[in-house]
């Protein structure tokens, strides 16, 4: 399957979507890395495996990858193929879980894509990252490479099931690293600081306008912390 996907899948999405990849050479070819990235659409966590360099592991529903008949076992092992994670989103642990499951990735020198905003974005900006990303970084060491993604939005827009072509641009930037907070993984003061730092590079790259709030959807009773 991953063979598939290298040589044939992703040659075509270069083909028909013809997306346009600026620095995915600034992706460390070894060691644990962090791609953080702006998220604008469900199709973003299938760019982006397609055009980098490595295999990215990204998280996905458990439920994906539990479908029964052949069906079933060819969807797990296609999302298995291009590095989804399952990880159970149904309980009040679902975010440690995540995190452990990001850890095992970088801890193992692999490659980790995560959102820091927790969420598709629905007005277009780009809003308060989650410090998840920066508890990863601190505590495995791994570099972040910031990720901008454009255009993703009007190929799959909210509520549309299939995807529909437009031009796509996927853009990597300098790759940060944290080693002067080694040990300070634990001060909630860090980790703001640093994911802030993650957020200010995906903002130049995507080219959105930032926004200092968690971002809302119309059914969320509060924002998360």
């Amino acid at each position: 399957m991953q063979l598939f996907i290298r040589y044939v899948l992703a040659p075509l999405v270069r083909l028909v979507w013809r997306p346009r990849v600026r620095g995915a050479d600034r992706i460390p070819a070894t060691g644990p890395v962090i791609l953080a990235a702006n998220h604008r659409a469900a199709v973003d966590t299938a760019f982006i495996p397609l055009v980098a360099p490595r295999k990215v592991a990204f998280l996905g529903k458990a439920e994906y990858f539990t479908g029964r008949g052949l069906r079933g076992r060819l969807v797990a092992a296609f999302l298995g193929a291009l590095g989804y994670i399952p990880v159970d989103r149904s309980n009040a642990r679902a975010g440690l879980a995540a995190l452990a499951a990001g850890r095992k990735v970088l801890d193992r020198g692999g490659a980790f894509g995560i959102y820091p905003e927790g969420t598709r974005s629905l007005d277009g900006k780009l809003h308060r990252g989650h410090t998840g990303v920066a508890s990863l970084a601190l505590s495995t060491g791994a570099v972040v490479v910031p990720v901008g993604l454009i255009g993703t939005e009007r190929v799959q827009p909210i509520g549309r099931l299939f995807p529909r072509l437009a031009r796509v641009e996927i853009r990597f930037g300098r790759p940060l690293e944290f080693s002067r907070y080694e040990g300070l993984e634990g001060a909630p003061a860090i980790r703001r600081a640093v994911t802030d730092e993650i957020m200010d590079a995906i903002a130049d790259l995507s080219g959105q306008t930032y926004v200092d709030s968690y971002h809302r959807r119309p059914d969320d009773s509060a924002a998360a912390a």
